[in-house]
């Protein structure tokens, strides 16, 4: 990987998306969307997206869930934040949740198709090339901070933490 890319730039990083994501977790198995449209349409992922002025990230990946899926994830935690340099649309910070229960009925919208998965399952050839780096932390409640360049869609550079304390 090209670490040459802008990894000197962190240092006064800032970004212009502020987003989540969420996972849910039960059993053996990992609520994840094929995504329909907007960045990564057609990639599989968590429910997410893009924090409005004046929630906190906690309220907007509650919104992002019963937008995407008719959900409401319940006593959902925070494992891990994602920095990514993007090439092609703005920077991106985004607070990762896991949770283990929800109400509703994960139910597919125009923004999202519900994808139950088994752990060991997991599609990491149609999600994004960061998501295998930073995704066993999530399954294993260890929380985590990653940092990610990319140029389109290909990985360029990355560094993981673990170990961090979220509020």
């Amino acid at each position: 990987m090209d670490s040459t890319l802008d990894s000197d730039k962190w240092e006064n990083w800032h970004y212009g998306i502020h987003a989540t994501l969420m996972f849910i977790v039960r059993d053996d198995e990992i609520l994840l969307i094929e995504k329909k449209r907007g960045l990564g349409a057609g990639k599989i992922n968590g429910p997410g997206g893009k924090i409005d002025p004046g929630e906190t990230p906690l309220e907007a990946v509650i919104r992002e869930c019963q937008e995407e899926l008719c959900i409401t994830p319940l006593n959902a935690i925070k494992v891990g934040e994602l920095c990514f340099q993007m090439s092609h649309v703005p920077d991106i910070r985004c607070h990762v949740y896991r949770a283990a229960s929800f109400t509703g009925s994960p139910t597919e919208t125009d923004e999202a198709t519900p994808v139950w998965t088994k752990l060991d399952a997991i599609p990491y050839e149609r999600m994004w090339e960061d998501d295998r780096h930073w995704m066993p932390y999530l399954l294993t409640n260890t929380s985590f901070f990653g940092r990610f360049i990319f140029r389109e869609e290909s990985m360029q550079w990355m560094e993981m933490q673990t170990g961090m304390h979220w509020e």
